[in-house]
């Protein structure tokens, strides 16, 4: 298969209009891809597999979803921020064979979500409640749970 060529296109430049032209099945997956959209979770991945003759990726808003190339027109697509956008294969002649929407959705199971006025913390209780930010918490929520984050994984990585 020849080389992937990886593009990023502001949002702007693509058409309004989303095709639901379906993308290969995924490659470890044992269902196709459902109705033209792929849905992901922020910061989770998932591997999807590309039409053959694909030459050009574009994803319509890459802070919203983006990808690695890999082997074999496999790419992983990854969520990055809560959100709709649109990927497109295309060929070696520019020609577009295949657009799929990418749905970013926020993690289902296991966090709670505190509410105080309008500040929001965010909690993953898998079995016991831990801080796990996540987009829209408060900023100071998550600042302070981030640099402590931070700080643990310095001291783990400090004596290697």
């Amino acid at each position: 298969m020849p080389r992937l060529r990886l593009h990023r296109l502001s949002l702007h430049t693509i058409p309004a209009v989303l095709a639901l032209l379906v993308l290969a099945a995924p490659a470890h997956a044992n269902e196709p891809v459902p109705q033209g959209t792929v849905s992901v979770q922020v910061d989770n991945a998932k591997v999807i597999r590309l039409p053959e003759k694909t030459q050009t990726v574009v994803v319509g808003n890459p802070m919203i979803a983006d990808i690695t190339l890999q082997k074999n027109g496999v790419v992983v697509l990854t969520g990055k921020s809560f959100g709709t956008t649109n990927l497109i294969a295309l060929d070696g002649k520019g020609a577009m064979i295949a657009e799929s929407t990418i749905s970013v959705q926020a993690p289902q199971a296991s966090i709670i979500t505190v509410q105080r006025g309008l500040d929001r913390e965010s909690y993953s209780c898998t079995p016991n409640c831990q801080p796990s930010v996540q987009l829209g918490d408060a900023t100071k929520y998550f600042d302070e749970t981030s640099k402590q984050a931070e700080a643990r994984r310095g001291m783990a990585t400090a004596n290697r």
